[in-house]
């Protein structure tokens, strides 16, 4: 609840809290949305949190925050004061400054854990890995999805819509392989091209990463004079090109291992949804990929991920996505039937919560017979909006220097050539994907595989080149018989 007997006092008191929290308020509010409304929303993102995605990732991941009451005066001034730093294209979604209702969450540009060397400068990366498996569902109905990832075919659609200036070599099974040097490759590439997928904070400050939709020009030696200090704080390397390629080694290396390492336990860390064996390991676009047969190599190693890692945990979450969005949809249409003829029920089906631990359970039945009911298409559905919540997540990885006195068993470190970090590791962007997007997802899913198809893949193989080239200008001529 608010202190103080005066909205001056708790403006003051949440200015304050400002420097350790991140205060999220709802964007792109309906004006029709009651105060009420938007608190229920609030709650069931928090409840989501807690009661489901912590179930998923573990307990020291997940910060599912707390909702406040805020003064309309502070939230009206926080308002102006972050216009001006919002990027230009969200700035057609407005603040709510009319309900007063907002998130607490901790600021996850610091560390979670071990406050006491908060003095300390902190270094932050956001990693935005996306989908981390190819689909191994037998709905699919074009054989390139069963060879090359989603993210790798939407790289082509995004240049071509000028959202990029260029595709990334970036390939998120690289990074969920577990196999180093894939792991590497994958790092180094979302470091040359960030896009809106890797962000580096110094301090809370952002000082690397795309911060508009063209402009993604990395410049790997100004990063470096912001790293140098964390990786060689009394070494001579000050300058030049092989300064600032040991430092960006360096920093790939500490990143590496604190995604590869497990510092929480969870449920669903036994829970294992599909053996990631049963799909491909790699993505044949992959640029490390083609490199490799480029050199005659054709095989390509996939160590696996630890059990207890976070990308272990969030592409377990992922692979409940187990019929792809094409074998999804017909299965959402049959829910969507069912709440045409009776809509009073979709309170009792939970479409819009509560997200409690009914709700959680209810996602543990992964069975793959379906036996027609409304249960099992509605199962399947949650289950897939966990799946497409857990690809868009963030990761955040906090560190700061640690004395070789400090290091004990409690408090995780990594080590580099030069210095140690204690580190904490958490996941973001964890609200639950909407019910409704469902059909917007099944037809970019078909937007995506169709230009993959026709512009790229085409170009690639000759003979299907010619065929694209044929149907485009096809003349049918009929003889009498």
């Amino acid at each position: 609840g608010l202190s103080g007997s005066s909205e001056e006092t708790n403006t003051a008191h949440f200015m304050c809290l400002f420097n350790f929290k991140v205060m999220c308020l709802n964007y792109h509010v309906s004006v029709f949305q009651t105060p009420e409304e938007i608190l229920h929303h609030l709650q069931n993102i928090v409840d989501f949190g807690k009661h489901v995605m912590k179930q998923f990732f573990g307990e020291n991941y997940v910060h599912h925050g707390e909702i406040i009451q805020l003064p309309l005066d502070f939230v009206r001034q926080l308002c102006l004061k972050i216009q001006p730093e919002r990027p230009e294209s969200r700035c057609d979604k407005d603040m709510d400054t009319l309900s007063g209702y907002a998130m607490c969450l901790p600021n996850l540009t610091r560390l979670q854990t071990y406050r006491f060397v908060e003095h300390r400068p902190i270094l932050c990366i956001e990693i935005k890995p996306k989908c981390g498996f190819i689909p191994f569902s037998s709905h699919v109905s074009q054989e390139i999805k069963h060879k090359v990832c989603r993210y790798c075919m939407h790289q082509h659609l995004k240049v071509a819509n000028g959202k990029w200036k260029r595709p990334s070599k970036y390939c998120p099974l690289d990074l969920f392989s577990g196999n180093k040097q894939r792991m590497h490759f994958a790092l180094k590439s979302l470091l040359q091209e960030a896009q809106n997928n890797l962000k580096i904070f110094k301090n809370g400050e952002l000082i690397y990463g795309c911060k508009d939709d063209q402009d993604c020009v990395s410049d790997w030696n100004e990063l470096a004079c912001h790293l140098k200090p964390f990786f060689f704080p009394s070494n001579g390397l000050v300058s030049g090109p092989h300064c600032t390629r040991t430092i960006v080694k360096e920093l790939i290396h500490v990143i590496t291992m604190t995604l590869l390492s497990s510092t929480d336990a969870c449920r669903a860390g036994d829970m294992k949804t599909v053996p990631v064996s049963q799909g491909r390991s790699y993505c044949e676009a992959s640029a490390f990929n083609k490199e490799l047969v480029r050199n005659g190599k054709h095989k390509l190693e996939s160590s696996g991920l630890p059990r207890g890692c976070l990308l272990y945990k969030t592409l377990q979450a992922q692979m409940l996505d187990t019929l792809d969005i094409e074998g999804l949809y017909p299965l959402y249409s049959r829910v969507e039937q069912y709440l045409e003829e009776f809509p009073e029920e979709r309170s009792t089906l939970q479409i819009d919560g509560p997200y409690n631990e009914a709700f959680y359970e209810k996602l543990l039945d992964l069975s793959t017979e379906d036996d027609g009911t409304v249960a099992f298409a509605l199962t399947k559905v949650q289950q897939y909006r966990i799946a497409m919540t857990a690809k868009d997540c963030s990761i955040m990885i906090a560190l700061s220097p640690c004395l070789q006195d400090e290091c004990s068993e409690q408090r995780p470190v990594v080590l580099t050539s030069k210095s140690r970090f204690t580190f904490s590791v958490s996941v973001l962007d964890l609200d639950l994907k909407p019910y409704e997007s469902i059909p917007h997802q099944y037809k970019l899913d078909g937007k995506i595989v169709n230009y993959y198809l026709k512009n790229v893949q085409a170009k690639d193989d000759p003979v299907m080149s010619n065929l694209f080239k044929e149907n485009e200008d096809c003349t049918l001529v009929l003889h009498k018989v």
